[in-house]
């Protein structure tokens, strides 16, 4: 089994935080004006639905090279819906578009990438998370 950690610290002077993995970072906050927020970064949101986009476009490549093609262009639009209190997300959509460089109909690979894509199948099935005091 695998695993994999990010660490996530206070920004000096700010009510955000910045989150590592290796030498990647993103600075994570809320919107200006909410619960002392300044809007330096994503909120929890948009980080949810940049690792479900993230991820697919990610998988849309390892698709495309199993599968032996090349892929040009790549969109990919994330939707999150949220409601109730506390705030959760209820339902998430994704539309793909992505061309190969060949000219071939791309959608056995979107099918693919659907079928190994770990941030939408996790979401499906859902994982138990633990929080626990350091």
């Amino acid at each position: 089994m695998a695993s994999m950690t990010v660490e996530l610290r206070n920004v000096e002077g700010t009510e955000a935080a910045i989150g590592w993995a290796g030498s990647h970072t993103v600075v994570v906050d809320r919107p200006e004006g909410k619960a002392g927020g300044r809007g330096l970064g994503f909120n929890g949101a948009q980080l949810l639905a940049l690792a479900l986009g993230g991820c697919f476009c990610n998988d849309l490549r390892y698709a495309a090279h199993q599968m032996g093609s090349a892929l040009g262009k790549i969109a990919v639009s994330v939707t999150v819906e949220l409601e109730g209190e506390p705030l959760l997300t209820t339902a998430a959509a994704m539309s793909v578009s992505c061309e190969t460089l060949d000219g071939s109909d791309p959608q056995a690979i979107i099918d693919r990438a659907k079928a190994i894509c770990m941030v939408a199948n996790t979401l499906k099935k859902g994982v138990p998370v633990e929080i626990r005091s350091a």
